[in-house]
């Protein structure tokens, strides 16, 4: 982690910041995902990941002084590091991601929505040849079954960290996700849009942060 002269205004801003505040959250994700605003985790998917078609939606509040980072990471299942899901069957196949969020501040008005502002960086990509879902026996590592696993950086969803040089959220339509599973029981803001990494498909643990003014 490096500090920026804008990191270190946050980090000030969040020290003589307002008083608390309750906020709303709601998040619809594919297939799991854990919230954090400055560091501390404050809700996660109720549906186990490894539960088949786990879609679903939830719906929270939390209390914070503003200004402060929200900190999303967002898991597709796999069975293993192949990055596949039903081996050895006739539906053997990867995955597909998406994540969708937004949060209300006391008096009903939208303060954060996923869209490109946010920042994510991918920690777990596989298979890195989507030819491994055609394998008869694929091995995580071996042949077009690679994979690329990563370190959670520390710090990575607390205010001070540098998250420059983490790429843009992808953006994606309700067409490439298929968003379902309580997806439809949000009234969503026309600006939230469906992100993830570069990859619906290749990408399965991605870590994503909003500073939220």
């Amino acid at each position: 982690m490096r500090c920026t002269l804008q990191t270190v205004a946050l980090s000030c801003l969040l020290a003589h910041g307002a008083s608390a505040e309750t906020y709303s959250a709601d998040v619809w994700a594919d297939n799991w995902f854990a919230f954090y605003v400055n560091g501390k985790k404050v809700a996660e998917d109720h549906v186990p990941i490894t539960t088949e078609r786990s879609f679903n939606s939830e719906s929270f509040s939390f209390t914070a002084n503003g200004p402060f980072v929200i900190g999303l990471v967002a898991k597709d299942f796999k069975q293993n590091d192949t990055g596949l899901e039903y081996i050895g069957t006739r539906k053997q196949q990867m995955g597909d991601g998406g994540v969708i969020a937004q949060v209300r501040n006391g008096r009903g008005n939208t303060v954060a929505v996923t869209d490109s502002e946010w920042r994510c960086l991918v920690v777990h990509e596989a298979p890195l040849r989507k030819s491994c879902a055609k394998e008869r026996n694929p091995v995580a590592g071996k042949g077009n079954c690679g994979f690329r696993a990563s370190d959670i950086p520390q710090g990575w969803n607390e205010p001070g960290f540098d998250a420059s040089g983490w790429m843009a959220a992808s953006v994606y339509s309700e067409r490439e996700v298929r968003p379902k599973g309580g997806y439809d029981r949000i009234r969503w803001d026309r600006n939230a849009r469906l992100i993830w990494g570069p990859d619906l498909e290749t990408d399965n643990t991605v870590l994503c942060r909003i500073a939220v003014e």
